[in-house]
């Protein structure tokens, strides 16, 4: 794996959606910089750098306050790539991190203090290599007082992690709703099976994000416009939003960010849902101390 890939757009465009004040992009990543952040040994990928800097000039640019920097697999459960980003947004980010179960509660009050606010657990087979359930459930009851856990599947898996996510003992926020094919529907099996997990328990959040990863029919991706809303407006509270800047994996598609944030109003078509999805939510589960 010696190639480096980049998977985001080079210029892309301006929304025409104008976020309310306070928007938060919820999801996005940095890369490296590789020369002072390596990327894991045992990375699936390896991307170009993607830097802070970057990232802050195009939240700048589509009209959002503030990021939420979800650390990427390819730089394992080291941080730093992901803190010192944080540490450069002047108050503007916090994060979620990738750890190692045998974390220690200090290591784990450093990464709070850098602003970290919770921990993902990553369940795509082609990213990563195992996923121990029994630490996962371990070191998600010794997190901070505030934290949730952060969890990314793939829709066919999910009855069958129901028994681990129903003995997570902190909040939870699903990545990408956890990749139905939006194709089917709002209606369809994998959005039945979505919904009954969030009737499971009040406290599971999710992405209603990424239609350049859910809807190969491609921009402007109506198929998942039409399946997402009636989720959205049916879980007005428990949906958070992002870009997934700088889009891993999808060097094959390059989507423009400025129509991804475009869709923003096909799913939440009214202020009061925006304000929900954009800046009260995210509010809640990163800015409430």
């Amino acid at each position: 794996m010696n190639e480096r890939i980049v998977s985001w757009h080079p210029h892309p465009s301006k929304p025409t959606f104008v976020p309310p004040p306070g928007a938060v992009d919820a999801h996005c990543h940095v890369f490296g910089p590789m020369a002072e952040f390596p990327f894991s040994a045992k990375a699936k990928y390896l991307p170009e750098d993607a830097t802070p800097e970057m990232l802050f000039a195009l939240r700048d640019r589509l009209g959002f306050a503030r990021n939420v920097i979800v650390q990427a697999s390819c730089h394992g459960s080291d941080n730093r790539a992901t803190l010192n980003a944080i540490a450069k947004s002047d108050g503007k980010a916090r994060g979620v991190a990738v750890v190692d179960p045998a974390i220690s509660e200090a290591e784990l009050h450093v990464l709070h203090d850098g602003g970290m606010r919770g921990i993902r657990f990553n369940f795509l087979k082609r990213l990563v290599d195992d996923a121990p359930k029994d630490k996962f459930l371990e070191v998600a009851g010794r997190l901070p007082a505030g934290w949730h856990v952060v969890i990314y599947f793939e829709a066919d898996i999910l009855e069958g992690l129901r028994p681990f996510i129903d003995a997570i003992p902190v909040p939870l926020v699903v990545d990408h709703m956890g990749r139905p094919d939006v194709t089917q529907g709002p209606d369809g099996p994998d959005m039945r099976a979505f919904r009954r997990l969030l009737e499971s328990r009040p406290d599971i959040h999710f992405k209603p994000t990424c239609p350049d990863r859910l809807d190969l029919t491609g921009d402007p991706w109506n198929a998942f416009a039409k399946a997402v809303r009636p989720l959205v407006e049916d879980y007005p509270d428990r949906c958070i939003w992002g870009t997934d800047w700088p889009h891993p994996n999808q060097q094959k598609f390059l989507p423009d960010d400025g129509h991804i944030v475009d869709m923003i109003p096909r799913i939440a078509p009214t202020a009061e849902l925006q304000h929900k999805l954009l800046v009260a939510n995210p509010e809640r589960l990163y800015w409430a101390d």
